[in-house]
């Protein structure tokens, strides 16, 4: 018998449409009845403007194995985005003392399989990263460029919500839709 993923027992606030919380829901089954529930979502940089760039491991309940170009995830129920984007960082980086990251916009994240709010922000990381193995198992900081030409390589699969913030987050900034056009 497969054991049952630590985060699918996290407890969450389920939202409706304007994201006002109606109920709460495990994650295991608001992923299974494709709950509408809320994420944060940090694109982190280095001070050199690198974005960190990671692959999740074959253990995570959604998304397992993909690359990802944001570091987040669920926000617990009761708890706020904000809190949840500098958990989440620091969690995933490996870092204590984080500065708060800074937030850019929502948008409602839709597939056939899953529906959450997402708040996206962005943060400078100059502290040295040390990524939790449970989560993590290969990362870098990748120079724009790189990145964008990684993005668009046959069987590189990047996380799809994630991929969302970073075509919206270069939108934002005026670079075009991410797939190297320039705004």
């Amino acid at each position: 018998m497969t054991e049952e993923p630590r985060s699918a027992q996290e407890l969450l606030d389920i939202v409706d449409e304007d994201d006002r919380v109606v109920g709460r829901a495990l994650r295991g089954e608001a992923t299974a009845r494709r709950l509408r529930h809320r994420c944060a979502s940090v694109q982190v940089r280095d001070p050199l403007g690198r974005v960190f760039v990671h692959r999740r491991t074959p253990q995570k309940l959604v998304f397992p194995s993909m690359y990802d170009v944001v570091v987040g995830g669920v926000v617990g129920a009761g708890e706020s985005y904000d809190e949840c984007a500098l958990r989440e960082a620091g969690e995933e980086l490996g870092v204590r003392g984080l500065p708060s990251p800074e937030p850019r916009f929502t948008f409602l994240y839709e597939s056939p399989r899953h529906t959450w709010f997402v708040r996206v922000y962005e943060l400078v990381c100059e502290l040295p990263v040390s990524p939790q193995p449970e989560e993590i198992d290969w990362w870098d900081f990748l120079p724009e460029a790189e990145l964008e030409r990684r993005l668009r390589l046959p069987g590189w699969e990047v996380v799809p919500d994630g991929l969302e913030c970073h075509r919206r987050l270069r939108a934002w900034h005026g670079h075009g839709d991410g797939n190297g056009e320039r705004g």
